[in-house]
């Protein structure tokens, strides 16, 4: 027997508030009904789906891994419904989006006054940290992030590729020399990034497996920007996304090393919750950041003529 729609959408917001009580508001339903509901449903597929005891509820295992298909049936529905929504045609209302700061501060914030400009009804909420915030806890629309992401129950879409590359002025290098090859950079001073003065850096070798490296060196940083200025200033050789370098390269103030070593294995994202992204003020967002920074960004633009290898 399938179980009905109803019981479905009862049990889902049971779960997703740990409480019968809740649920029953939100639905503007009875506790009765709700707890009904939910019973029918267990009974229709023969399986306990909710841990109760007087002070908590949680789903089981079956209920959990129930409840992941259920929200997305629920989310696609949304997305059928927008679809043919009078509401898809005008995006508008308050955006809330997070993003990280130096990219955010560098490189995001010159694109949005034609993203407000094209979209007048729209009411934009930014935040600029470093910290990956809960988008649906903390109540963010979507969230820019760079890196390998981690599976989660978020949507992703990549908007461009994140090169990251090692440099350093040519003064360092006319003082120093220039590393031809990783596992030299443990006799020259590197400007390390997350709290220690001794790190680790990944490359790729030329026969595609991976090459550790343990760096050091007098300075530590947890700002991009921090480092990239005391790379230019000689005092060492930096790995880091080239948005941060490119304008340097570009400007004769650093020189790109160890090009061919260093994969290309990160990225430029939004993530957002299976609900909103069919929201037309997300989309309307997202669209824009990919038509200004993919997929080929422009800060990446003349670096491989400047390349020391």
């Amino acid at each position: 027997m399938n179980p009905r729609f109803d019981t479905i959408i009862a049990f889902v917001r049971v779960a997703e508030t740990g409480s019968f009580s809740e649920a029953a508001r939100r639905l503007n339903l009875s506790k009765s009904m709700i707890s009904r509901q939910v019973s029918a449903l267990e009974a229709d597929l023969g399986v306990r789906l909710l841990h109760r005891t007087t002070r908590s509820l949680s789903p089981t295992e079956a209920g959990r891994a129930y409840l992941e298909r259920c929200q997305r049936i629920l989310a696609d529905l949304d997305e059928a419904n927008l679809l043919v929504s009078h509401l898809q045609a005008v995006p508008r209302g308050r955006l809330r989006v997070s993003a990280p700061l130096s990219f955010g501060i560098g490189h995001l914030a010159e694109s949005l006054p034609g993203f407000l400009a094209r979209y007048p009804e729209i009411e934009l909420e930014m935040g600029f940290t470093d910290r990956h915030v809960d988008l649906v806890e903390e109540g963010w629309d979507l969230a820019v992030r760079i890196g390998r992401l981690a599976d989660s129950s978020l949507i992703v879409r990549r908007l461009a590729p994140i090169r990251r590359l090692a440099a350093a002025s040519p003064d360092y290098v006319a003082r120093r020399g220039t590393p031809v090859h990783p596992s030299e950079l443990s006799g020259h001073d590197c400007l390390t990034h997350g709290g220690r003065v001794h790190s680790e850096w990944r490359f790729t070798g030329e026969d595609g497996k991976p090459i550790q490296v343990e760096v050091k060196g007098r300075f530590d940083s947890d700002n991009g920007d921090v480092l990239r200025d005391m790379a230019m200033a000689g005092l060492g050789i930096v790995l880091l996304p080239s948005f941060f370098l490119g304008d340097g390269i570009r400007a004769g103030r650093l020189v790109p090393l160890l090009e061919k070593y260093v994969p290309l294995d990160s990225s430029l994202n939004v993530v957002y919750p299976h609900g909103r992204h069919l929201s037309p003020k997300v989309r309307a967002f997202v669209d824009h950041l990919a038509a200004t920074f993919g997929p080929e960004p422009y800060w990446d633009r003349g670096l491989t003529e400047q390349a020391v290898r």
